[in-house]
């Protein structure tokens, strides 16, 4: 349930994303391949959890640390027209307030500890990077996530190659979604977990502590339906997306 208790920012919370410097890059790499079909993100990203530039946002901020390493990816990855540099991941005021300009929120929804979802995340991919996201409904089951999931999750690695962002309704935590792989034992999905909060730790913890790793599809909640917000950042959208905000008038 989401709390609209209102939250005091800070007068200076935008200098909060400096500390983006000291975000971990590429937190999997290292990690072993568990089957033989794998398909993986490819470039590289900054690892974004609770607490990461300052706000405690325990409880409700998941997706948006999901949203934000998504966004790392783009600024990463994402080719640019000459001269034009990559807009920061947003923090959480500046999504909140995105929301509200859109028409997607109240206005009461700026400032709250008010969740957000995978298609909240889709509307601010686009709001900001201009990078249009699939929505795909996952019904709870064991069937369906290793039919539906896992073959939607290997098409949009092969060709999109970016983050997912995966969330559902009783099993409602946020997960970046980084890989896939299948086998005769089942399937397993990579994922980075935003619900890390602490001192900062290194690669190698994070994946001992298993904040990232490879998880069986068999371990989620089976009666859980879940959402996979795909950004469609294949070699195509990125080259029309290139066309429009570069060429010639």
């Amino acid at each position: 349930m989401n709390d609209t208790t209102a939250i005091h920012w800070g007068t200076n919370h935008k200098t909060c994303l400096t500390r983006r410097e000291s975000l971990l890059k590429s937190v999997h790499s290292g990690l072993a391949i568990p089957a033989e079909k794998c398909s993986l993100v490819s470039g590289d990203y900054l690892y974004y959890h609770y607490g990461c530039d300052g706000l405690d946002d325990r409880g409700w901020g998941c997706g948006y640390r999901t949203v934000q390493t998504m966004a790392s990816w783009l600024c990463f990855n994402r080719p640019l027209p000459a001269g034009r540099e990559c807009r920061p991941p947003p923090s959480l005021p500046d999504i909140q307030q995105a929301l509200v300009s859109m028409g997607d929120k109240e206005d009461s929804f700026s400032g709250s500890r008010g969740w957000i979802g995978t298609f909240e995340a889709s509307l601010i991919l686009d709001y900001f990077y201009d990078v249009p996201c699939r929505v795909v409904h996952v019904r709870g089951g064991g069937a369906e996530l290793e039919e539906v999931a896992v073959q939607e999750l290997h098409r949009h690695f092969e060709k999109h190659r970016s983050p997912v962002m995966m969330g559902g309704d009783r099993d409602n935590s946020s997960k970046g979604i980084l890989g896939v792989c299948s086998g005769e034992q089942g399937s397993s999905v990579l994922v980075v977990n935003p619900h890390y909060y602490g001192k900062p730790l290194d690669k190698t913890e994070l994946q001992t502590h298993g904040w990232v790793g490879w998880i069986k599809l068999s371990s989620l909640d089976q009666c859980s339906f879940y959402n996979l917000c795909l950004p469609l950042t294949g070699k195509d959208t990125f080259n029309s997306s290139l066309t429009c905000e570069g060429g010639t008038q």
